[in-house]
């Protein structure tokens, strides 16, 4: 079970990013996993299956990966009609390995990150 410490900690590692403000984490100015709480129209799309604790709301590659996510996990990723168009997964923190969580950060600073930078961390992590 994954923390926001676990969140933190695993941003910190990667390059250039930042918590701009508490929760909501950028690498340079582009944002990559972010605290997403339900909002009204969340719950009445999720109905019974919307869930308790907290969310993370994570940048992935393109909706691809997003529904594989999802389907392969339902129980730890979702998505609402909110992100219906936008590479974007919600995650019940609670449910998230820290292994499956760093993958997920790592994946969201390399769709946000610039190119000559994602790059020059692939290379120097092989």
């Amino acid at each position: 079970m994954a923390t926001w410490k676990d969140v933190g900690r695993i941003v910190g590692q990667l390059p250039e990013t930042a918590e701009t403000s508490p929760r909501n984490w950028r690498v340079r100015k582009k944002l990559m996993v972010w605290e997403r709480p339900l909002r009204k129209a969340d719950y009445v799309a999720l109905g019974d299956d919307a869930p308790d604790g907290d969310i993370l709301g994570a940048r992935v590659a393109d909706e691809g990966v997003k529904f594989a996510l999802v389907a392969d996990d339902p129980d730890v990723y979702f998505t609402t009609p909110h992100f219906d168009g936008y590479p974007m997964v919600l995650v019940r923190l609670a449910t998230i390995g820290v292994p499956e969580l760093t993958e997920l950060v790592t994946d969201a600073w390399l769709a946000q990150a610039p190119k000559s930078l994602a790059k020059k961390y692939l290379a120097e992590e092989r």
